[in-house]
């Protein structure tokens, strides 16, 4: 589908083209916005606030440090596995003006999984909090990691409040096992070391990779897609091209220096570092952190009087709000858009949440390989529910059959993607790469999807047999593999199955070998391996599996039933 289909389809404000060369780097970028929104508040985590000078300067702090007190090298990967801390974009920024790649790591990956990215990525460097210590002495000796940096939850904190804060986490909520790693430096420590030191500074290219950010696979071996400086300020402002749409009166909706975001997804997932650590910081904008947004009530009161402007979730987290009674007592009447992805928005979730609200959520498609995202439904009232709306400006979008062939408007088919944002390739997996790459450049996504006539864009099915949970990747391969080990299992086979508030949940059929085998054994087998997202909910005890006749488990049969 040529990209001028969409030229007349966009709303008013919206370009349909970006200049890709507006920056040159993520360091760029950075460095701008610090400058030039200095005093105003950049990141706010447990009701403490640091403004972008001041981010500006521990980032460079942090720079200081890894340059002067570690061999790594420019390019090197350094692993940052935190939740949503004031640490993390010190780490981060620091990191990349440091020169090194950042390798995003999910904290509640099992050993199994943290030991597989580390060796993939070769991370010579991790920077982790201390609730986490004991899984990295467990994977250390296995791992090429050789610099190890620790922070507590509080370290950010003033005087008081930090030894309050790292106080009630370890010893009151006993939430930080015991560990032993003499050779880690606390991050507090290293900034001091930094302080008031310059950094050298390295040229970058916008082809340069900056992050490494893991995904999963139809054999269930996560990747790590290379995405370059160019990737992501593609993709930030062509987020920012969709949000620049103006009202009746052709007013910008969305002001430099004045929005307050929330930020609960976890900066680690790219749906969230490019919308908060890039789009956001790049408008000199304010990003309240969400620690724990599985907490509904401290959620709730972080924010119910900080004049929220914009919402940034997905659907598990909306039903998890909304169905708590302190819901009612958050201040929305200075919201003006909610943005929703990772995982397919339910009508009735939606039209909830603009009940109560007043606003409508905008619902965006994207996928890791694009750093993420690939279309996004207009702001406001435009936004169409049941649908991912439109290509984003300089987007190539093609719907192709199992041929290769492209299908007509209003057919389904399989939705590739041509743009700046697509990834370099997967990290040392060329046949990989090959794998989603068509002759013309195009990303094959796995979604079958509709185009409509009118350019809104439906994703419909799914060719991979992925489980979307609450935004998360689930490869059933990976669930498998697990499962089969089990002494008990004779076969296994894992879909997913829609859920109100995670979208999809993986489903588990279990052939045993004898009928000693109990649910609660496989449950607590899974807990032991598979990070908390990947976990089956249901698990269902057969005699046989479907198979085709080569022995191919016929998953499409169990979804059936």
């Amino acid at each position: 589908m040529d990209a001028s289909f969409w030229n007349d389809k966009r709303p008013a404000g919206v370009s349909n083209t970006i200049d890709l060369d507006q920056y040159q780097s993520i360091l760029e970028v950075f460095d701008e916005a610090c400058q030039t929104y200095a005093d105003r508040p950049a990141f706010t985590n447990m009701n403490h606030t640091i403004t972008y000078a001041e981010l500006d300067q521990l980032a460079s702090d942090f720079a200081a440090y890894l340059q002067e007190n570690t061999n790594l090298e420019p390019g090197d990967r350094i692993a940052i596995q935190m939740p949503n801390l004031l640490q993390y974009p010190i780490a981060v920024f620091g990191a990349m003006r440091a020169g090194f790649v950042v390798v995003n790591t999910n904290p509640l990956y099992t050993a199994r999984e943290m030991k597989h990215q580390f060796n993939d990525s070769g991370a010579k460097a991790l920077i982790f909090t201390d609730m986490f210590g004991h899984m990295v002495e467990e994977v250390l000796n296995e791992t090429p990691l050789e610099h190890l940096i620790i922070t507590s939850m509080g370290d950010m904190m003033p005087g008081l409040k930090r030894h309050l804060v790292n106080a009630v986490i370890k010893y009151g909520k006993k939430m930080v096992p015991a560990y032993n790693l003499p050779q880690a430096v606390s991050m507090r420590t290293a900034l001091k070391m930094g302080a008031g030191k310059p950094y050298k500074k390295h040229p970058v290219k916008q082809e340069d990779i900056a992050i490494l950010q893991y995904t999963g696979g139809t054999t269930g071996v996560a990747k790590g897609a290379m995405l370059t400086h160019r990737n992501i300020i593609a993709n930030m402002l062509q987020t920012q091209a969709v949000i620049k749409q103006t009202d009746d009166k052709g007013n910008e909706m969305f002001l430099k220096g004045q929005e307050v975001l929330v930020a609960p997804l976890p900066l680690y997932h790219i749906y969230s570092f490019t919308v908060h650590c890039m789009c956001a910081v790049e408008m000199g904008n304010h990003n309240i952190l969400i620690t724990n947004p599985r907490d509904p009530k401290m959620f709730i009161k972080t924010i119910k009087d900080k004049g929220v402007t914009g919402f940034v979730g997905l659907n598990t987290l909306f039903v998890l709000l909304m169905d708590h009674p302190d819901f009612k007592l958050i201040d929305f009447s200075k919201l003006k858009f909610t943005l929703s992805g990772g995982t397919a928005l339910v009508r009735s979730v939606g039209e909830r949440w603009k009940k109560w609200t007043g606003v409508t959520i905008s619902e965006a498609y994207g996928l890791t390989e694009c750093s993420p995202a690939v279309t996004a439904n207009p702001i406001g009232d435009l936004a169409r529910i049941g649908t991912v709306g439109l290509p984003l400006p300089t987007t190539d979008i093609k719907c192709v059959d199992a041929e290769g062939k492209e299908v007509q408007i209003g057919e389904r088919g399989e939705l590739c993607v041509r743009g700046a944002q697509v990834m370099k390739g997967y990290w040392n997996r060329p046949e990989a790469t090959a794998e989603v790459m068509d002759s013309e450049g195009f990303f094959k996504t796995g979604d079958v999807a509709i185009i409509k006539k009118d350019g809104f864009i439906s994703i419909v099915d799914r060719i991979k047999d992925m489980i979307l949970v609450s935004g998360f990747n689930v490869y059933p391969n990976e669930i498998e593999d697990v499962v089969a080990s089990h002494p008990k299992v004779a076969n296994c086979a894992a879909i997913g199955v829609p859920d109100e508030k995670s979208g999809e949940v993986p489903k588990l059929f279990v052939v045993p070998v004898d009928n000693s085998l109990t649910e609660e054994e496989m449950k607590a087998y899974c807990k032991a391996n598979l990070t908390g997202y990947k976990l089956p909910k249901y698990i269902v005890f057969k005699d046989e599996l479907p198979m085709t006749n080569v022995g191919k488990i016929l998953r499409r049969e169990l979804r059936d039933e």
